[in-house]
């Protein structure tokens, strides 16, 4: 409640949160050159935000297709 806000004994004990280190990726050469140039293509601001947001889609890609074959070996 709104009205709880400043009562410090309305609030649970504080949860510490701490963000995941970045992790640094290499690319062959070749591979980095044809990346570089599909992010010009979609016209994105550069290569790494290209390569992040294929790797997300991928990830989100390769979870769904895990839970659904794992909802089929369930039933």
């Amino acid at each position: 409640m709104v009205s709880q806000a400043n009562d410090d004994s309305a609030w649970e004990a504080p949860v510490q949160v701490s963000r995941s280190k970045p992790a640094a990726l290499s690319l062959p050469g070749e591979l980095a050159a044809r990346a570089a140039f599909l992010a010009k293509l979609h016209r994105e601001p550069g290569i790494d935000k290209w390569v992040e947001r294929v790797v997300r889609e991928r990830v989100e890609l390769e979870e769904f297709a895990y839970a659904e074959a794992k909802k089929k070996l369930a039933s």
